[in-house]
């Protein structure tokens, strides 16, 4: 991982920093606060969750899934998903295909400073 990924806020109480991103997949850290929520949306890429720490739900086209640290999640392309957290909690997310807008976002944050 480049040290100088920043952490990027992607809704209120949740950020994400790139971990590794290659041709064919991205791996990225987040954290999310207590409460918040990710509202549902979907994207062409396939992802796995992985919880870290905390506790949260995954709602997965409609319905949720308590999950706590240690357990995993697939997502088809373009499945509708988002997150409610109970508790702080920290995510390992991969992608197929890359999450290009991810990575142009990245950039322009280094651009900045």
């Amino acid at each position: 991982m480049k040290k100088e990924n920043p952490w990027i806020t992607i809704c209120p109480g949740i950020k994400r920093q790139t971990v590794a991103s290659g041709k064919t997949m991205y791996q990225m850290v987040a954290t999310l606060e207590p409460g918040s929520k990710m509202p549902a949306h979907q994207h062409p890429q396939e992802q796995i969750v992985h919880v870290l720490s905390g506790r949260m739900k995954l709602i997965v086209d409609g319905t949720p899934h308590e999950m706590a640290a240690g357990d995993s999640h697939y997502l088809a392309s373009n499945v509708p998903h988002g997150v409610e957290t109970m508790e702080e909690t920290r995510v390992l997310d991969t992608f197929s295909p890359p999450r290009n807008e991810y990575l142009a976002i990245d950039e322009a944050n280094r651009q900045r400073k």
